[in-house]
């Protein structure tokens, strides 16, 4: 996949509030410096008239320019890569060795001219790469450390993304994480544990996983690139022209073997609602924040809701609600678990699609019926990949996707109509595994509204949690509960049903 030719702005959000962190830095700024003594004594003071001390400060480029620098270098990064692998074509091809035993000087000038351009230091390095000839080479070279031209260029692209990326984030600025960020690009990857460890040592696990879950893609496809194991490389590359890895990061393997685990047919069966998701939906209503409510009620242990509603204009419209992740074991007998998380994002047809389908079947939802899905996590990616379903679409009117901290920017659906709303909180690390983090140079859709903020709930956890999103939809982002109940007017009616279902494997 190429990466972008432009250099796009960073994540489009209508971007509400800062972090009271954010702010302090932000004031500390504009008060200028704190005063220290200087050799002659003094305070170290700017007394000159007209200059203030924030003047005094180095002047920083402006993270757009980074953003729009590390564009260039990706593409030029790719295109050396491809040139390789081309010369690499060439210089092993069977024609070669035909055309050696009829032109044996012609055949080994050729051979000798791409063997220089191959490993010239001075211009593509080591960049033998492509077929069995190609990756025996490489797999040598990068346990050699040798380190190509598109792979010195690469890791300045990822290096600009981060530094932009800490400009926005001022603990990622700080000297912990700096280290840490620092060494990951150098390839030191003992300094990189050890400043982890400090970290995690000083802040905790999540507020280290917080920190750095700005970049943590970039992080990962650095030490994919720069270690000795050549099968992960590929995480690294897709990474880096923004599309959507299909192999782990650490060891390369395919994420076929995800689906593998994940095989079940899908199942849904009726229940009847507990006491206390009963009395949830007894004040639900058409409004986002209830809806986050609801899903909340649900649990992560299988359930899913299917509602239908009269609605104000005389149609009968249906809602969906579906829960995220449940964080327990890696695998157990619903979709709702991380084997399903991890195939939803890097699939459309999973077992949560399939047992989706199984309950508007088993539900009688007739063809043609307007629905919305609206889900958390894992389940906002499933509500994405059901609208990537050609088949989905075209038996139901799929009208609106809204999703809560889901990572769904790789994803577009089949159907162009179908409004996609997704609602980020910026300190959630879960919607940046799709590749596309703050220092992403990639976008979404123009058509596909993206509500972005940052707010106290900094941790991970706690910030992805779906009560979090739903309070802060409640209090300080009020805008935005009001943006997205104004696009969803159609299913403003009375509440016909609530049926909750559970969701099986098989």
């Amino acid at each position: 996949m190429a990466a972008p030719t432009a250099p796009p702005a960073h994540r489009k959000t209508e971007q509400a509030g800062r972090t009271e962190q954010a702010e302090q830095i932000g004031q500390t700024e504009q008060s200028g410096r704190i005063e220290q003594p200087d050799q002659a004594g003094g305070t170290g003071r700017n007394d000159q008239p007209g200059r203030t001390a924030q003047a005094q400060q180095p002047e920083q480029t402006d993270p757009e320019l980074l953003i729009a620098a590390s564009v260039l270098l990706a593409d030029a990064a790719l295109a050396t890569r491809r040139t390789g692998a081309e010369l690499t074509a060439a210089w092993a091809s069977w024609r070669v060795g035909l055309q050696a035993l009829r032109r044996p000087g012609w055949a080994t000038g050729t051979a000798l001219a791409a063997a220089r351009a191959l490993s010239n230091p001075a211009g593509l390095g080591i960049a033998v790469n492509g077929g069995l000839v190609g990756e025996t080479f490489r797999s040598m070279g990068a346990m050699a450390r040798r380190r190509p031209a598109c792979v010195a260029m690469a890791v300045d692209a990822f290096a600009l993304r981060i530094e932009a990326a800490a400009r926005a984030h001022p603990n990622l600025a700080g000297p912990l994480a700096r280290r840490l960020t620092d060494a990951v690009v150098a390839g030191r990857r003992l300094e990189a544990v050890r400043a982890a460890r400090e970290l995690t040592d000083l802040h905790g696990v999540t507020r280290t996983l917080t920190t750095v879950s700005p970049v943590i893609m970039e992080l990962l496809a650095l030490n994919g690139l720069l270690d000795e194991n050549p099968t992960n490389d590929s995480f690294a590359w897709v990474t880096l022209a923004g599309g959507v890895p299909t192999t782990d990061p650490i060891f390369g393997l395919p994420a076929g073997l995800v689906r593998h685990l994940n095989p079940g047919r899908g199942r849904a069966e009726r229940v009847d609602p507990d006491p206390l998701l009963t009395k949830v939906l007894t004040r639900s209503a058409n409004d986002i924040v209830r809806y986050i409510d609801d899903i909340s009620a649900l649990g992560n242990h299988g359930l899913a809701l299917l509602r239908r509603v009269a609605c104000a204009d005389g149609t009968e419209r249906h809602v969906v609600l579906l829960p995220g992740t449940s964080f327990g074991r890696v695998s157990n007998s619903t979709p709702q678990d991380l084997v399903g998380a991890f195939d939803g994002i890097l699939r459309t047809d999973t077992t949560y699609t399939r047992s989706v389908k199984q309950m508007l079947l088993r539900a009688g939802v007739p063809d043609g019926a307007e629905l919305m899905v609206v889900g958390h996590s894992l389940g906002g990616i499933t509500a994405v990949n059901l609208a990537c379903d050609l088949d989905f679409v075209s038996t139901y009117r799929l009208t609106h996707v809204i999703t809560v901290g889901s990572p769904i920017d790789n994803k577009r659906p089949a159907d162009p109509t179908t409004r996609v709303v997704s609602l980020v909180n910026e300190h959630d690390v879960i919607p940046g595994l799709d590749g596309r983090g703050p220092a992403s140079a990639n976008d979404i859709p123009d058509s596909w509204i993206e509500l972005a903020w940052t707010d106290e709930t900094y941790d991970y956890p706690l910030s992805h949690a779906p009560q979090a999103y739903a309070d802060t939809l409640s209090d300080s982002q009020q805008a935005h509960r009001a943006r997205v109940n104004e696009l969803i007017t159609a299913y403003d009616g009375e509440i016909a049903a609530n049926q909750p279902y559970l969701l099986r494997d098989k």
